[in-house]
């Protein structure tokens, strides 16, 4: 395997929010499995979390994906951190860099209330 395919040491679940309509001129929404995708989870340089702060983000992890991975703003991947334990992170935006050698997603972590 070449390029950043042999980085990407985790499979994450890609969930993202779906609405339909409710039957009474509302909407219905959830997160729905759309499918998934072999990634690489890091935390951001210092630098990028003093840029991330500074702008209000709570960009906590970058997560580097192959180029063509179905991950869009607003989706939700979930898997298993370095440990094995359940981590679930929001993306936040999705960039690539001029040559199209992987994407990366700034992402913030989901921390359930008593973790």
């Amino acid at each position: 395997m070449s390029g950043i395919g042999r980085l990407l040491n985790r499979l994450l679940e890609v969930h993202r929010t779906v609405a339909w309509p409710d039957g009474t001129g509302g909407q219905q929404t959830a997160l729905v499995l759309v499918g998934t995708v072999r990634a690489k989870v890091d935390q951001p340089s210092p630098t990028e979390r003093l840029v991330a702060a500074q702008a209000g983000s709570k960009h906590s992890h970058d997560v580097f994906l192959l180029p063509g991975a179905d991950v869009q703003r607003g989706d939700h991947l979930h898997g298993t951190d370095g440990l094995g334990q359940p981590q679930r992170l929001r993306v936040l935006s999705v960039v690539q860099p001029s040559r199209p050698l992987y994407s990366k997603a700034l992402a913030e972590l989901i921390q359930e209330e008593g973790s």
